[in-house]
């Protein structure tokens, strides 16, 4: 009996995880058609803009969130059989969301002037006030994203998500095109998210009724448990947000908007490979909550931190070896200086996958508060390597100054783990050693075929060579083996168009 149900949780945990890719899939190519998009009809200043905005609208997400999504998870995660617990959890949740989100939102559009006066940048005001109403929608689109996720319900996240990355690429592209620079980006943001939102909400109220807004018993003990754990996972989110947005904020005082752009378009590149990395946390991190009758599947999770490692390190050879010729073909003309903090960003490319999985797991283990030290910590080392290294090298700063703070962030989370669920260190240090050792072998063979300038037969048999490489290596140190080869046809057999033959 212990087999079947744990044969059903893997065929589960494999389903989510394609419903998971899928999501991905859908929302990386549009991102990906956007960015590229916007990096060139704006230009290094516009784009500049574009991200300095993005990056003030990213640290108001928070408080705009107040962690209420994230809290939300967990506890829906733990009662996901309980469907009466899920509306009460789902509708406290709501109500405190629309608070915090408007008056945040209200907030941004108010003070768009003053802000944009501190930076000395003027057309930086209405980007603002288009993030503003971004804001609004991204942060209660967040809240219905969480629910589908704990609840196991990726379908419903899939089409969302899909949804929100059409319209905002299709309202962005047309509102740039039409001259609107970067505030017609922003505000083409805003219409997608604005969609995402409503959408959203027509489908949390098609699977658990009305009642998921407005609930059927007093809500106060709820609306006490999401803000006490909320308050936790604020201070958490709130210092890895500001961790992940400070370079751009301190380039931008520092420096100017350009150095902004030149800095965070490389960062959107490496955005763009984390989806994997995504679908594996979507599906295994809420296995590991405290639940009733239930308890971590911490076999599911070490799997995936492996697994995330394993396809995080074949960006590695490309993204360093090949940083002059990936930027110019993806960013174009005024992006030079780029190539050198993708470089600098490879410690920050491999571990960005394990990452997400430890932190969201952490989460749904109810032991956020551990992770505030750790958060702190690495906001610390990074605004501190910033205004040393800033003032004396240039962009390049933010890039180290993100990679050595972010090897610390996420060294603490895997101890949290190790403490939590007594996650098993020695196979995740084996498969760090071998994944590096297979990049080294594939960065070898692209580097044979050229680092500045290469031809459309260097680009399509480098990679072809460099991959069949870092497989080989992973194959011979045996990383991967029958068991994984087994996983990758049954996934495949899930994928609509890919099935077996």
């Amino acid at each position: 009996m212990a087999d079947r149900q744990d044969g059903a949780a893997d065929n589960t945990i494999a389903r989510n995880s394609v419903l998971a890719f899928w999501a991905y899939a859908a929302t990386t190519t549009f991102t990906a058609v956007l960015t590229l998009y916007l990096v060139r009809a704006l230009a290094p200043h516009g784009y500049g803009l574009f991200s300095l905005a993005l990056s003030i609208d990213a640290v108001l997400t928070v408080p705009a969130d107040f962690g209420i999504s994230r809290a939300v998870a967990r506890f829906v995660a733990e009662r996901r059989r309980r469907t009466a617990d899920v509306v009460e959890v789902t509708a406290a949740a709501f109500r405190l969301k629309l608070l915090s989100s408007i008056a945040i939102s209200a907030i941004l559009f108010a003070l768009a002037g003053p802000i944009a006066n501190a930076y000395g940048e003027s057309d930086l005001v209405w980007p603002l006030r288009g993030m503003a109403f971004a804001l609004l929608g991204q942060s209660v689109m967040l809240l219905f994203s969480s629910v589908f996720v704990a609840l196991g319900r990726l379908t419903q996240n899939l089409r969302l998500t899909f949804s929100e990355s059409v319209v905002e690429t299709g309202s962005s592209i047309a509102l740039v095109a039409l001259g609107g620079g970067a505030t017609g980006a922003a505000f083409g943001r805003a219409i997608g998210y604005g969609v995402g939102a409503l959408l959203g909400a027509v489908m949390l109220a098609r699977l658990l009724g009305k009642s998921a807004f407005v609930g059927q018993r007093s809500s106060r003990p709820w609306i006490r448990r999401i803000s006490a754990y909320a308050g936790v996972l604020l201070v958490v989110d709130g210092a890895y947000t500001l961790f992940d947005q400070i370079d751009a904020l301190l380039l931008g005082a520092y420096l100017n908007v350009s150095a902004v752009a030149i800095f965070r378009a490389p960062m959107r590149l490496v955005a763009l490979v984390q989806g994997p990395s995504i679908a594996f946390t979507n599906s295994v991190a809420p296995t590991i909550a405290r639940g009733h009758g239930s308890r971590p599947n911490v076999s599911a999770f070490t799997k995936a931190i492996r697994y995330s490692m394993v396809l995080q390190a074949v960006f590695l050879a490309p993204l360093t070896v090949w940083a002059k010729p990936v930027t110019s073909l993806a960013l174009g003309p005024g992006y030079g200086e780029s190539a050198h903090v993708l470089l600098a960003l490879a410690p920050y490319v491999f571990l960005s996958g394990p990452a997400l999985i430890v932190s969201v797991g952490v989460n749904y283990l109810g032991e956020a508060r551990r992770r505030i030290p750790i958060a702190v910590t690495a906001i610390a080392v990074n605004t501190v390597l910033d205004v040393i290294l800033i003032p004396r090298i240039g962009v390049i700063a933010g890039a180290i100054g993100t990679s050595i703070a972010f090897t610390i962030y996420v060294a603490g989370h895997v101890w949290v783990c190790r403490q939590a669920i007594a996650l098993p260190l020695e196979p995740l240090a084996l498969t760090c050693l071998r994944t590096l050792v297979a990049a080294g072998m594939a960065a070898l063979v692209l580097a044979a075929f050229g680092t500045e300038h290469l031809s459309p037969f260097d680009w399509v048999a480098g990679t072809v060579c460099g991959t069949l490489a870092y497989v080989l290596v992973l194959v011979v140190t045996r990383e991967v083996g029958r068991a994984e080869w087994g996983r990758v046809r049954s996934f495949l057999r899930r994928v609509p168009g890919l099935r077996a033959r």
